[in-house]
């Protein structure tokens, strides 16, 4: 599938041969690449050439790759983020989502399935960018300028979590199942990924901002089932 030349990718990664055999397989597939081999260039690089999407080992020098990525949310960066990792475990990949990564790809991995994660991001911002607005009760979300409010209280969400309410908004009163969502949101195309946990985590996180803070839940657990997003119970 081609890939617009305008979409810019920042590969932060030290090693060498990889770091090569991205950047030759990403240019391969039509995107735009910028590459940084440490935090401290990586953080200079997305201020100064404001790349589309960013690539992220985290096993980086000095500055780790998970060092970057919580610097970067914490400034509020919506910049899409793909994790690449040689860490299978799922503590670490519920870490990296709780600090704000929005895809994994595990090393060693396909430049097919790598370019394709990165449409897949692609094409979300734009989906949601090109949407109309929603409301539900008192929760209000922009989708020009990914931002939702509850009660006049906007809502901090990351990527993946905003995601997922504009996902469960699209099924609002419909019960959604951890396969639609790994399948739709996380865009996994093998039904053996074990991801239901790293899905539960952050149903949890977007319940607590969207639900805990208010009297009135929106957001309701299908036992067995899934979730579902609707108004609220009387």
């Amino acid at each position: 599938m081609a890939t617009p030349a305008s979409e810019r990718v920042l590969v932060v990664e030290d090693e060498r041969k990889i770091a090569d055999a991205i950047i030759t397989g990403l240019r391969a597939a039509n995107f735009e690449v910028l590459h940084s081999s440490s935090g401290e260039d990586a953080f200079f690089v997305l201020h100064s050439q404001h790349p589309d999407m960013m690539v992220l080992d985290l096993g980086l020098p000095g500055r780790s790759g998970m060092e970057l990525l919580r610097q970067v949310r914490s400034m509020s960066d919506p910049i899409p983020i793909l994790i690449l990792t040689s860490n299978s475990s799922l503590d670490d990949r519920v870490t990296a989502l709780d600090a704000g990564a929005d895809d994994f790809l595990l090393k060693p991995f396909s430049m097919a399935e790598l370019a394709a994660r990165l449409r897949a991001l692609s094409r979300r911002g734009k989906a949601v960018a090109s949407s109309a607005a929603y409301q539900l009760d008192d929760l209000e979300i922009n989708i020009d300028t990914r931002t939702a409010w509850r009660a006049g209280a906007k809502l901090e969400l990351t990527l993946r979590e905003f995601d997922l309410l504009i996902y469960l908004f699209q099924n609002k009163g419909r019960t959604v199942s951890r396969e639609m969502l790994a399948r739709d949101v996380w865009h996994e195309t093998s039904r053996f990924t074990p991801i239901d946990n790293v899905i539960d985590v952050q149903m949890t996180r977007l319940r607590r901002k969207l639900d805990d803070p208010f009297p009135v839940k929106l957001l309701r657990t299908v036992r067995g089932v899934g979730f579902i997003l609707g108004e609220p119970e009387a």
